[in-house]
């Protein structure tokens, strides 16, 4: 029986309204806390660029003169190649660039803190190994082998045994461009990029040239290895291509180091002079593109380091025996002949 104190005809309660499904946010958490404030920013930055030239502008010269034309942003952002002694204080370096004064300069003391850092890095990768590596060590696991697989698929399996000396060449080269990027080197004396200073890219060549020709004579001998060059089965044009050879030996360590050194150096001044004529945006992209640029030099200098160890431990019998399966190909093929199909003539 119906409830007689009830009012029949009341209206129903509504039902409770049911809340629609949570929307998703596929956008980066990062971008979601700086998207309104992104614009905020890059105009405070600017403002700031703006403040900073006009109440500490910049100075060129040894007068430290006010700048007032392009030539004087050049000037201002133009180091001395040669580098700045730190020790002992009060000595300086003449106006080459090259320099034999017994000393600590800045890009020494800057070499020395670059294999520090990577001396650090590489322990704590390695201490306390685990089948399943961390952060750290997986990291370096995968450089190592990344650099591994570049260096035996250029020089095969000889160059497995370079592959130690390849990575520490790399590295060391890498982090030393890397850190003429920090704001702070190259303006505090006793910090600069070490390959920015012919100095150390010339003690790096003549490093490479001695490893290489050490492993030459090693894996062939006195005689066989001078025989690359003094060659007297040839009659007189086999010896003049010798001697030519022999020539270009001493010719890599000059072509090594002044790459390295000039590509960097130049790569710097044209940094700062960017970032001294521009704001915020060509600073970043130019920075962007000098970090890759930096990458592609330590890995031709230490690639070539590879090369050139492998063809010195290489005799002419090997390269010899290398030709005649290829020998019918005409020029610009790079693979071998397909089965079944005669070589084009």
């Amino acid at each position: 029986m119906s409830d007689p104190g009830k009012d029949i005809d009341a209206p129903a309660a509504p039902a409770p309204a049911v809340d629609p499904e949570p929307r998703v946010d596929s956008k980066p958490r990062w971008r979601r806390l700086l998207g309104p404030y992104a614009w905020r920013l890059v105009v405070a930055i600017i403002a700031i660029d703006i403040l900073a030239f006009i109440v500490v502008p910049p100075y060129a010269g040894e007068d430290h003169h006010q700048v007032g034309s392009i030539s004087d942003l050049v000037t201002a952002n133009l180091e001395i190649p040669a580098p700045e002694i730190i020790y002992p204080p009060g000595e300086h370096i003449g106006s080459g660039i090259v320099s034999f004064q017994p000393s600590i300069t800045n890009t020494t003391f800057t070499a020395w803190l670059v294999v520090l850092l990577i001396l650090v890095v590489g322990f704590l990768a390695t201490r306390g190994m685990k089948d399943v590596p961390g952060p750290l060590q997986n990291f370096m696991e995968l450089t190592f082998e990344k650099l591994e697989d570049w260096a035996v698929s250029l020089g095969g399996p000889a160059a497995r045994r370079n592959v130690p000396v390849f990575t520490a060449f790399f590295l060391f080269i890498l982090v030393s461009n890397w850190s003429g990027l920090i704001p702070l080197f190259g303006k505090v004396e006793a910090l600069r990029a070490p390959t920015s200073d012919v100095n150390v890219t010339l003690g790096l060549a003549l490093v490479v040239f001695v490893y290489f020709q050490f492993q030459g004579f090693r894996a062939l001998g006195i005689r066989g290895y001078l025989g690359k060059f003094i060659v007297l089965s040839g009659g007189p044009i086999g010896l003049f291509v010798g001697l030519i050879e022999l020539m270009l030996e001493f010719i890599k360590p000059i072509t090594l180091s002044m790459r390295l050194f000039g590509n960097i150096f130049g790569g710097e001044v044209a940094l700062g002079v960017i970032t001294s004529l521009t704001f915020v945006l060509a600073p970043s992209i130019m920075m962007l593109l000098e970090g890759l640029l930096n990458f592609i030099q330590a890995l031709i200098f230490s690639t070539l380091m590879l090369m050139y160890t492998v063809i010195a431990v290489e005799s002419h019998s090997e390269e010899a025996h290398d030709a005649p399966a290829f020998a019918d190909l005409p020029e610009g093929n790079v693979g071998a002949p397909i089965s079944g199909v005669a070589p084009a003539h």
